[in-house]
């Protein structure tokens, strides 16, 4: 992969700017800072390696040279995203899921920004904001996924099981090119129905652990078990309590973890 080969293949997508690195340390903090100075709508920023990438709750994300895609993608909403930014990781989601299912792998989506094969995460999810005042000016979509065996960290290393593409492929995996055009042909395509209830009808149907019962999790303390039931309308998880009544969980810094 270099900057040659990705403009190639992503010349049909009409992107608005593209940063590509060897080595960086945060894709999302490159595009974060691009964001502010005034990068368009749709400008990605793309590494072969992330010496500092991180996930969710101040986690590190493991992508070493050659074996990952690290991209971020800035958006700049419109007033029709705008009432339906909470929404933004479950369209990331799903664009990486769709690319994945055309594989004939059966991803599926722990809630709220990791996505499983097999019940092994294979691609995580950050979204961050630059603010305008009290306005969002722009949405930063960090995307990691393990596309070859090399970029899963060893297992004792790690807090949930990990897998790779090429792990469930069971052979040589498309080039990581061809994977992000199919992620962001799908971001495209689902940024359009961010207000539909087809959005969330299809993040709930790809929802892993759904019916099952699971623990949420914030500082290694468990605050709430479960039944995973759905998703409310901003992409908040639904449980049925262990006293079978209706719980909400609001996004924040908590996981989801599958209870014994």
């Amino acid at each position: 992969m270099n900057e040659t080969s990705l403009k190639k293949t992503l010349a049909k997508l009409n992107i608005g700017g593209l940063r590509y690195f060897d080595s960086i340390g945060s894709t999302n903090d490159e595009a974060l800072a691009w964001a502010a100075s005034g990068a368009k709508d749709f400008s990605l920023v793309i590494a072969d390696e992330q010496t500092r990438g991180r996930g969710r709750l101040h986690r590190t994300w493991h992508t070493p040279k050659g074996s990952a895609l690290a991209v971020s993608v800035i958006l700049r909403p419109d007033e029709k995203i705008k009432p339906h930014l909470s929404r933004t990781v479950g369209l990331a989601a799903l664009a990486v899921t769709d690319s994945l299912l055309r594989l004939g792998l059966k991803a599926k989506i722990k809630w709220p920004n990791d996505i499983l094969i097999t019940d092994k995460k294979t691609a995580g999810i950050l979204v961050e904001s630059v603010w305008s005042g009290s306005d969002v000016d722009s949405l930063v979509i960090g995307i990691g996924i393990n596309v070859y065996k090399t970029s899963v960290p060893p297992q004792d290393s790690l807090r949930f099981p990990a897998t790779s593409i090429e792990d469930e492929l069971h052979k040589e995996p498309p080039a990581r090119e061809e994977i992000l055009r199919e992620v962001l042909s799908s971001l495209n395509a689902w940024r359009e129905k961010i207000a539909s209830n087809e959005l969330i009808k299809t993040w709930e149907e790809r929802l892993a652990f759904r019916g099952w019962r699971a623990q949420i999790i914030s500082n290694d303390e468990v605050l709430q078990t479960g039944i995973i039931d759905g998703l409310e309308p901003d992409g908040s998880l639904r449980l049925h309590d262990d006293n079978g009544k209706p719980a909400i969980v609001r996004f924040g810094d908590v996981s989801l973890r599958p209870a014994a």
